[in-house]
């Protein structure tokens, strides 16, 4: 059996410390790189009412933007860093990578106005800036290059994926700051599985040409359901997608949670009608001095 590769934090798991923010570790990158931190956030620990109740971390979603902002303060917290940290984007679901320089530390923290537009990867070899993104079923690619100590992240939902955003992150690691891909780790992260996703034949027709291009089994990541729809595996193909890039095999992880399967622990637009909150992804290096 594979391992699990995100994995609850302990505190979140203790009944005594129930109201922490729910946090899910990229164990293995965290306990092997000193001063890295990644992982996912869940849907329990917050302050927001229903129906994101309680870590929504989506300002776009109708909750209340000072609900948002303590929650993403509290998982800053509980992550040790100071909230002033925390970057993120304005997601369109294209393929724009942003590369985050030090001036832009702290943008869209606790605004959708200040934060990076149309933009659905950052990359940074910034230490003390921590790389945020947002999800309800859409798949949180992770990237990490312990040689030139970058760290990236990326928004991947169907549109994403056909434009090969895991690709375009990989290639402007290596454009920007030397990134060799055979160096970089890759991970997927919670999202929501071919056991849910059901898609119709207008995202069939984007997402079949790319199976074909990568020579892909397309039975293995399609499941017809009925005329003119299937389940589509968005998980496999962006691994494919990341190997295609360059990235081993053997250096990318990929989460067996589904988030339409288990909207106890994580939101789900699909699973919830849309009216739902957003977990965040994060990843970010720690260095000299700094403190929460």
């Amino acid at each position: 059996m594979t391992k699990e590769p995100f994995v609850q934090s302990s505190n979140a798991q203790n009944e005594h410390t129930a109201k922490l923010p729910s946090l899910f570790l990229l164990s293995d990158w965290t306990n092997a790189y000193e001063g890295v931190t990644a992982g996912f956030t869940g849907r329990s620990g917050g302050v927001s009412e229903a129906p994101w109740q309680s870590l929504n971390c989506g300002l776009h979603v109708g909750d209340a933007d000072e609900h948002v902002i303590r929650n993403r303060e509290l998982i800053a917290e509980e992550l040790g860093w100071t909230f002033d940290a925390w970057t993120c984007a304005e997601q369109v679901h294209g393929n724009h990578v942003h590369v985050v320089r030090a001036e832009d530390r702290g943008k869209g923290k606790d605004s959708r106005a200040d934060a990076l537009q149309d933009t659905d990867a950052l990359i940074t070899n910034e230490k003390n800036v921590l790389l945020t993104s947002f999800y309800a079923d859409c798949v949180p690619l992770y990237f990490y290059d312990p040689v030139q100590q970058v760290v990236a992240l990326a928004h991947a939902g169907w549109k994403g994926t056909v434009l090969e955003i895991a690709l375009k992150t990989v290639e402007a690691m290596a454009a920007n700051f030397g990134c060799e891909p055979r160096a970089i780790r890759g991970a997927i992260g919670p999202s929501i599985g071919i056991c849910c996703y059901e898609v119709n034949d207008v995202v069939l027709d984007r997402v079949k040409p790319i199976i074909q291009e990568l020579q892909l089994d397309e039975a293995e990541l399609v499941q017809p359901t009925t005329i003119g729809k299937a389940r589509i595996n968005l998980k496999e193909l962006n691994r494919q997608i990341m190997i295609k890039a360059g990235i081993l095999p053997s250096h990318i992880e990929c989460s067996e949670w589904c988030t339409g399967c288990s909207t106890d622990v994580f939101y789900s637009h699909r699973m919830e009608g849309g009216a739902t909150g957003r977990m965040a992804s994060w990843i970010g290096m720690r260095e000299g001095d700094f403190e929460a």
